[in-house]
């Protein structure tokens, strides 16, 4: 004969400022859980948004990233008219020479400044990253010392606003427009003239790298493989989202260190459930042994004790989830160890997070209440009987 399931939740309800506390207790837990992974998840999100499955970056052999590259401006040319290369809107070859450097941006969090990416690109560079547009002003006008700034950038940092100046290089750069990258790193770089940024640069023939649209898939393919084998050209080729795949790392040391909080928090949230159980057991004594004067076996006993705990870890679960969800789609950013920049990033609170979320929670109950639960159904009759 079963204990009925409404009997679990009755007793819960007949505590309520207990069951609350220690719900609060692991959904805090859960929180800390959750803010960490919606961290990762953001920033793994970014970065597979960024780049087109068919986009080919092209890099200086031996460079792993962009900003150690070297490119020149013979070697596009001969690059550029490579079979298996697409066709722009001109029918040009789809190929963007670019240069990237970084700058220091002073804002009010941080007056010591932050690395930014600055990036040159050629008119057609815009056209290749197909989710980029310009959301707010217009587009920068080749020659002249102006910039759109990625939406991540110009909500961090007053002087990435339109209508304001930034000095860098010889000078300072107009910035007249916003660029929306959507969830991609075009959010975390300031765009501008290729041509001018070199010559203020002084990198007339020391570009950077190449980004490329393949024809199609086995183009791609086909580029990867034997770009590389030309000894006249001297470079490696990887899919942009490959590459941009490999920054990932700059996220693994915060998760650590919240994982390891989150457990340490975990253990305390397990005792505290234990403890609510344990309370529990030793007021309803004389309930239990009502419950097996009337037939109820001990494992019904253990399972009934043992729900409450769970019933109690879910609720815990669910209140981690709705402190943890205001953080959805807040802009936040993190040091990327591959190009010593600022990756701009939105965290993700995705249903997936929060489903590991109360899984976590009742893993917590479930370590917390078997303990207590195993001790209720040990009572004896007789001795649960005299406590009365």
């Amino acid at each position: 004969m079963a204990i009925p399931i409404s009997y679990s939740f009755r007793n819960l309800l007949a505590r309520r400022t207990t069951s609350l506390m220690t719900a609060l207790g692991i959904g805090l837990t859960v929180a800390v859980l959750l803010a960490v992974s919606a961290l990762a998840q953001g920033l793994r999100t970014s970065l597979e948004a960024s780049g087109h499955p068919l986009n080919l970056l092209v890099t200086r052999k031996g460079s792993n990233a962009e900003l150690y590259s070297s490119f020149t401006n013979e070697a596009f040319q001969a690059l550029k008219f490579k079979p298996g290369i697409a066709k722009d809107s001109k029918g040009d070859p789809a190929a963007s020479l670019e240069l990237i450097t970084v700058i220091v941006m002073e804002s009010p969090e941080n007056p010591s400044g932050i690395n930014i990416s600055v990036r040159g690109i050629e008119p057609r560079g815009l056209e290749i990253r197909d989710g980029a547009r310009v959301s707010e002003g217009r587009m920068f006008t080749p020659g002249r010392r102006e910039v759109v700034v990625g939406k991540g950038v110009a909500g961090r940092y007053p002087l990435a606003r339109i209508g304001s100046r930034i000095p860098f290089g010889r000078g300072e750069w107009e910035v007249v427009g916003v660029l929306d990258g959507g969830r991609g790193m075009a959010n975390s770089e300031i765009f501008c003239d290729l041509r001018q940024l070199a010559s203020d640069q002084n990198r007339d023939n020391g570009l950077s790298s190449v980004l490329l649209r393949a024809a199609d898939e086995s183009s791609a393919q086909a580029l990867i493989n034997d770009l590389p084998n030309d000894r006249r050209l001297n470079i490696d080729v990887v899919r942009e989202k490959d590459y941009h795949a490999q920054q990932t790392q700059s996220a693994t040391p915060i998760r650590a260190v919240g994982t390891f909080v989150a457990l340490i928090m975990a253990i305390g949230s397990c005792f505290a459930a234990m403890n609510t159980m344990y309370a529990a057991v030793a007021r309803r004594s004389a309930e239990i042994g009502t419950l097996r004067v009337l037939g109820f076996p001990r494992r019904s006993i253990l399972l009934s004790f043992f729900l409450e705990s769970i019933f109690l870890s879910i609720l815990g679960g669910i209140i981690g989830c709705l402190l943890v969800l205001p953080l959805n789609n807040v802009n936040t950013a993190i040091g990327s160890f591959v190009t010593f920049s600022e990756i701009s990033f939105d965290f993700h609170v995705s249903p997936k997070i929060m489903l590991y979320g109360v899984l976590f929670a009742m893993f917590m109950g479930a370590v917390g209440g078997l303990l207590p639960a195993a001790s209720a159904a040990r009572k004896q009759i007789l001795t649960a009987l005299r406590q009365v």
